[in-house]
């Protein structure tokens, strides 16, 4: 039997749920992952997500009086406080009081988050933040995503909102983003949107390049292809990952004004750029920023990848339950 107190931290996709039986001290037990049925308007997915961690505890020899609670990252518009899911496009979920329906299945607390508060929670206690109580996370994938801690705590804002620095306007007459406005920091600096400013380079002008050559040969490119290709001295990929970092590096100095954080921490896919990157942004983030902001501010690569949020979910139960903060 597996001794102690317990947690199971789970982190809910569009694709699959990543599910873990997580310690008091962040040490993952065990981890899985089951596919996410969004049929039915999602009504099935908090009975399958429970079905495995109960099978995954009797496994385990956990009894459900070790266990202090379920945590859950959702995507979507969500109540910090009471963890309601006003909206979950992605997942067909809407008005739905998921801490509600999967308490009365388990009988053991749950909390539930935004699951990019979730992932700077695990970040912050487990991975590259170092349990600081001012950080600012951004994930650079398919989206933008992003959190914000202020004073130890996930700042939520009025109604859930905070920390969606994705839907930033940062061009006014920009493009148009899947939250129906213009000119989102997602249209500009997600995976999608690097590769929206090459096929916009290079329908603009035909002329050999090596851009055009990978898109002429595989019919199409990737967020890496264009890091790759700067790397090389391609001139339009490189004017591409500059504009990119400067807009970045412009959206956290202005956001260091608001929350003078100590760390800033990069993630998602398009963060596998590294230092190619973190430095160009760093720089961009020092030539904007107050001094005082910008000295005190560490820039970080995240470290716990499709792990934080499993591990922020646990930490979400650990400081409801056991009122823990960093």
């Amino acid at each position: 039997m597996a001794q102690g107190k317990w947690i199971a931290g789970v982190d809910i996709g569009g694709t699959t749920v990543k599910i873990g039986i997580i310690s008091t001290d962040g040490v993952i037990h065990k981890k899985w992952e089951i596919n996410t049925d969004k049929s039915d308007g999602g009504i099935h997915i908090i009975e399958d997500i429970w079905a495995s961690v109960n099978k995954q505890l009797d496994e385990s020899g956990i009894p459900l009086s070790n266990v202090l609670g379920v945590g859950l990252g959702a995507p979507g518009f969500i109540d910090g406080d009471t963890g309601y899911i006003f909206e979950a496009v992605n997942i067909g979920w809407k008005n739905y009081d998921l801490p509600k329906h999967l308490k009365a299945i388990s009988g053991v607390p749950v909390f539930v988050e935004n699951d990019a508060n979730v992932a700077v929670l695990g970040e912050n206690w487990k991975g590259a933040g170092q349990q600081e109580k001012n950080v600012i996370a951004i994930t650079l994938g398919t989206g933008v995503g992003g959190g914000v801690i202020a004073n130890g705590e996930i700042l939520n804002g009025a109604n859930g909102m905070a920390g969606e620095i994705g839907h930033m306007t940062i061009e006014k007459n920009g493009r148009l983003c899947n939250c129906g406005r213009s000119g989102c920091l997602e249209t500009i600096a997600s995976a999608t949107g690097i590769v929206r400013q090459a096929m916009e380079y290079i329908e603009s002008d035909k002329s050999s390049g090596k851009l055009v050559e990978h898109v002429e040969k595989h019919g199409v490119l990737t967020a890496k292809d264009i890091f790759d290709y700067a790397a090389q001295g391609e001139e339009k990929a490189i004017s591409i990952v500059n504009y990119t970092t400067d807009v970045l590096g412009l959206m956290i100095a202005n956001m260091g004004t608001l929350i003078n954080p100590s760390k800033v921490l990069i993630g998602g896919g398009v963060s596998k750029a590294g230092s190619q990157l973190l430095d160009k942004i760093k720089e961009s983030f020092d030539k904007y920023a107050l001094e005082r902001v910008s000295s005190i501010c560490e820039m970080r690569i995240a470290e716990l990848g499709n792990d934080a949020g499993i591990i922020g979910a646990a930490f979400l139960v650990k400081q409801k339950v056991l009122h823990v903060s960093f």
